[in-house]
């Protein structure tokens, strides 16, 4: 299996081809403009100290200041952050908002580590990077197994090295009290539910009554479950990093009233107090157990994979039954199993579009700091809303015109842009 590098290198050189980009601005897209590496030296709490090696990939500024999460996991390794940082590239240029594209990332497992371990790694990532990072520079933000209180800690440490009056915008993500965005907690989902809404419209399928299954019933998976569940789709199957529960035909109360007959499926805010309480979906009541791989090939009408990347591969895409694959997280789908859902006529709406909810609010968290500004959650969702359903509706369009998917179509949206910036 190619690396997630790879996958994305081979995105870009397919749509390039077909776009007629020039191919001096794809040799120049081939490499980030700068990769940083660094130890992080952490004192634990039993007064040793530990090494940590960060990174962070600045890949293009041509639109604006680098922008990316930073992920604390044990499997970080600058290859993926690389790919991310690519893919940060081409979806900020998707959404058409003036930022950049980057990534960052620190070797840890994150759960071998006390709070106070984990804000002295923050504020030593914070000082690690401080002469290359700045609100007009590099504006990192959470991912994978980092918070709010983390993005906190990271600009409480980065004021203390640059104060100035914007210092804070020098990272999106924070909790509200401390300049974070309204409604960034689910910028992510509620993005990809618009985009979810206006494909189902093309496509002419009611939302009402649609079959989705959600691989990931993390933040961004269970908030998007009870925003389909809110709109009369049906849950069908969920799950999280120790399996996954597919409703059971069996477990039907026989009720009358007019949500059993539209929703027959999990109730998504049930199964989240249920994973509060247990720590899996896994046992959920009314349901069978099965496993991640599984859940992809569950009979359903919309397949959201909202976990990690490559799950979607050669070896198991012929069993997938979606009409609609959305994805919710980064690179779920390898570039063979791309090709074999378009040939068998599924619609994949790309993760560059889909998932950009989060990037979007977070330019708007960047916004607000930099102009010391505070919108409410409806006016995040009023500048949301019309952001990623008329992207949606271009990129769809030209996937019509051009005869390709919409994954295609969307990076020449983004390559274009990119072009044009750089110009």
């Amino acid at each position: 299996m190619l690396s997630a590098f790879q996958n994305a290198m081979q995105q870009l050189d397919a749509v390039a081809a077909i776009a007629g980009i020039d191919q001096g601005v794809v040799d120049v897209l081939r490499a980030p403009e700068h990769i940083r590496e660094f130890d992080i030296p952490v004192v634990m709490d039993d007064r040793t100290q530990k090494v940590f090696k960060g990174y962070r990939v600045q890949y293009n500024s041509w639109r604006g200041p680098y922008k990316g999460g930073i992920r604390y996991h044990a499997n970080v390794d600058v290859d993926e952050v690389k790919a991310l940082a690519f893919w940060m590239t081409i979806k900020t240029a998707v959404v058409d908002i003036p930022m950049g594209g980057g990534k960052g990332g620190v070797i840890v497992n994150p759960k071998e580590l006390s709070v106070g371990e984990l804000e002295r790694l923050t504020r030593g990532y914070a000082q690690a990077v401080k002469d290359f990072v700045g609100p007009t520079v590099d504006v990192p933000a959470p991912d994978v197994n980092t918070t709010p209180q983390m993005m906190a800690w990271f600009a409480d440490e980065y004021c203390k090295l640059a104060p100035n009056p914007t210092c804070r915008a020098v990272v999106t993500g924070k909790p509200v009290a401390d300049g974070g965005s309204e409604g960034r907690d689910t910028a992510t989902a509620q993005g990809g539910f618009y985009v979810l809404l206006a494909a189902l419209e093309k496509m002419g399928m009611a939302a009402a009554g649609a079959r989705v299954a959600i691989q990931g019933f993390g933040n961004a998976g269970a908030v998007m479950a009870t925003l389909c569940h809110d709109a009369g789709m049906k849950i069908v199957a969920v799950s999280d990093s120790r399996g996954a529960v597919r409703h059971s035909e069996e477990s039907r109360q026989s009720r009358d009233d007019e949500e059993s007959r539209t929703h027959d499926g999990l109730d998504p805010r049930a199964v989240l107090d249920f994973k509060k309480q247990h720590g899996t979906v896994v046992g959920f009541p009314g349901t069978e157990t099965i496993t991640n791989e599984q859940l992809l090939e569950t009979d359903c009408d919309v397949l959201i994979p909202a976990a990690l990347e490559n799950v979607i591969t050669n070896d198991n895409v012929f069993a997938v039954k979606a009409k609609i694959v959305l994805e919710l997280a980064n690179g779920p789908t390898t570039p063979e199993a791309d090709v074999v859902l378009r040939e068998c006529g599924v619609t994949v709406v790309p993760d560059v579009l889909a998932n950009a909810g989060g990037v979007t609010v977070s330019y708007f968290e960047w916004d607000q700091n930099m102009k010391g500004e505070h919108w409410t959650e409806t006016e995040v969702f009023e500048k949301l809303k019309p952001i990623m359903i008329n992207n949606f509706n271009a990129i769809w369009q030209l996937a019509q015109e051009q005869k390709t998917n919409l994954r295609t179509a969307a990076f020449a949206v983004a390559l274009k842009r990119l072009t044009s910036a750089r110009l």
